[in-house]
């Protein structure tokens, strides 16, 4: 093997690459460095030393894969069957649709494998991930059993993005119908594997659409940015008295109505609007129209720091406007999908909006990301998803 180049990082990064930060940034790598994208380099920083995969293009130069070894097909097989381990809990309790890797939080940067049923789903965000391809494919057939796995590639920095979409490429085994259907917490879901928005299914919401059907007994429900009803169906099997579903997608709403079809529940008890979300609830503050509960999971504003503060802006009006649509004591779900806006920010996001609409929000359920989503402790770009429910009370 040639010898790996050897790149010297400036000092004041040991403590954040000690602590098992995976990125290095273009404007911490000597202007000389210039190497093909996928190229394996050796990292010292003061007495730390590293491994990671160089990126030709892009704010991050280097993603950091280990401390102590540089990668092989046995060194990702490891990583990829702790990773299997971790979502044990997801498979004994019958769910067949979850995220076999989140990236940089289980230790392999730059990558994520969604599982739908027999089949997985690759999705890249970096150019250099071409250089892990085989060695995934081989590692990924030892550990699961598998009927095929298939590649969307997106080389961009942004895990959290809720609107991508993509063709699909074939790497191993069948490919998978374009109308698949899985399952969790006993729904049954219909997914576009080729063309839907993340990679078929938003699984990061799993355990948040279970906590809307606990709240959802005997209430009027508005589900906004509703995509194929998710949020929608967990609500009418948790006993909502009326769901009405919006989205402003094409097809969508035959698709909810599908989704509610395929577990035999009450079609008459829901309605899907195809509509701007915004516009909608505009025009229903003008009606003095009112909603028990209303769920708001609009798709990424901010991809960069460069929108961060447009995105306050967007999530401060939407959530405003939701509140004033809120009947006394109803209940505004809302969530936030970018890495750009903090969970304490998105809380002061909330704050902002509930004066603005001249309400007040307590808060009474907080959550995150799910146990296939997890968060590495010194890479907080990680933690993307907020999830909120709060109750909204007129002032006093």
């Amino acid at each position: 093997m040639a010898k790996l180049p050897d790149i010297l990082l400036p000092n004041h990064l040991r403590e954040r690459l000690a602590g098992g930060h995976p990125w290095v940034y273009r404007n911490h790598i000597p202007k000389d460095v210039r190497l093909p994208a996928g190229s394996w380099v050796r990292l010292r920083c003061a007495s730390w030393r590293g491994f990671g995969l160089w990126e030709a293009h892009g704010p991050i130069a280097i993603r950091i894969f280990s401390e102590r070894y540089l990668p092989d097909t046995r060194w990702l097989e490891a990583r990829l069957a702790v990773a299997w381990e971790l979502r044990a809990p997801l498979r004994a309790a019958g769910c067949t649709a979850y995220r076999w890797l989140f990236g940089e939080s289980d230790g392999i940067p730059g990558i994520t494998i969604d599982l739908y049923g027999d089949f997985a789903v690759i999705q890249t965000y970096m150019e250099s991930a071409s250089t892990l391809q085989d060695w995934l494919v081989k590692s990924m057939q030892a550990i699961a059993p598998l009927q095929g796995i298939v590649l969307r590639t997106r080389h961009t920095d942004d895990i959290s993005d809720h609107t991508d979409e993509g063709k699909i490429q074939r790497l191993w085994g069948d490919l998978p119908h374009q109308d698949y259907t899985v399952i969790e917490h006993g729904i049954l879901f219909h997914v576009d594997i080729w063309k839907g928005q993340k990679t078929g299914l938003f699984l990061d919401h799993r355990e948040n659409r279970h906590y809307v059907e606990t709240v959802s007994q005997g209430k009027t429900v508005l589900n906004c940015f509703a995509y194929t009803g998710a949020f929608s169906l967990y609500a009418l099997r948790g006993g909502a008295q009326h769901v009405t579903s919006v989205d402003s997608g094409k097809g969508l709403a035959e698709a909810a109505e599908r989704n509610i079809q395929l577990n035999q529940l009450d079609q008459h008890q829901h309605d899907f609007i195809t509509s701007d979300c915004f516009e909608l609830l505009n025009q229903y503050v003008k009606q003095e129209r009112t909603f028990d509960v209303i769920i708001l999971d609009p798709p990424s504003f901010a991809k960069s720091k460069q929108s961060r503060h447009a995105a306050m802006r967007a999530y401060a009006k939407l959530n405003a406007l939701a509140m004033r649509c809120i009947s006394p004591g109803g209940l505004l779900v809302t969530a936030s999908c970018t890495s750009q806006v903090s969970p304490a920010v998105f809380r002061e996001i909330l704050a902002s909006a509930s004066a603005n609409a001249d309400r007040r929000l307590q808060i009474i359920h907080e959550a995150g990301q799910p146990l296939d989503h997890p968060i590495l402790a010194a890479f907080p770009e990680g933690r993307y998803l907020k999830f909120v429910v709060g109750r909204v009370i007129e002032q006093q």
